[in-house]
């Protein structure tokens, strides 16, 4: 979800829940301690050189269980992080706490916003020989003899 459809999404509703993969709530008590641009330059495992940007919010629970954060002030701190970082319109990301910090992608249900989980790839997968997708094989297509026959040398 691009940083655009946040602040739209923001705008219209009267109170913010992030929803984790396993579909348990985020504390309605997190704070949004970050909003940041990370950027990301790199060489892939084939030698491309790459860059790659997203916004990035971090959110953490504290003891703090009276506090609340209103869609308004989380699009205000948005702006501001915009003006003051000159953030562009990339792809979110967020962070929370588990056992490590663990980073999700973000979508919006409806009602609340899905933390999604996210996955390491292969950006140069031509260069290593991995195929796109592995071929599908039939069993009855292999046209295999049997090992162990009454002819065979196999017990």
């Amino acid at each position: 979800m691009k940083l655009s459809q946040v602040k739209t999404v923001l705008k219209n509703l009267e109170q913010i829940g992030f929803q984790l993969p396993d579909g348990s709530l985020v504390p309605n008590h997190f704070h949004v301690t970050e909003v940041g641009k990370v950027s990301k330059h790199f060489i892939d495992c084939g030698g491309t050189l790459r860059q790659e940007e997203v916004v990035n919010f971090q959110l953490w629970n504290a003891d703090d269980y009276d506090h609340r954060l209103h869609p308004e002030k989380l699009l205000s701190i948005i702006e501001l992080s915009e003006k003051v970082l000159k953030i562009e319109d990339h792809e979110v990301e967020v962070e929370y706490q588990g056992e490590t910090i663990r980073k999700f992608g973000i979508d919006f249900d409806g009602t609340n916003f899905l933390l999604t989980t996210k996955q390491t790839d292969c950006l140069a997968k031509d260069a290593c020989g991995i195929p796109a997708e592995k071929p599908k094989v039939k069993l009855s297509d292999l046209n295999q003899e049997p090992c162990c026959g009454p002819d065979g040398n196999c017990c």
